[in-house]
């Protein structure tokens, strides 16, 4: 089972959420801050990390890990 991690939008900027977690693992004051520490944790435990824009959605993900679909080539 894989905990990816997740880059949200909060009240006071934005955080980095591991799923199942109920806490942020931390806060940051902009996007850029959070998914650089995202992509630290995420290239240490071989993960993937999901970026979320402001609307919620996620604009972008990242594979650190096996992933299971390499692109071809």
């Amino acid at each position: 089972m894989s905990n990816n991690i997740h880059v949200v939008q909060r009240e006071t900027g934005w955080a980095v959420l591991r799923e199942g977690a109920e806490r942020d693992s931390s806060h940051h004051q902009t996007q850029a801050e959070a998914i650089e520490q995202a992509t630290t944790t995420a290239r240490r435990e071989g993960i993937e990390v999901l970026i979320h824009g402001q609307d919620g959605k996620i604009r972008e993900r990242n594979s650190y890990g096996n992933d299971p679909f390499p692109p071809r080539g």
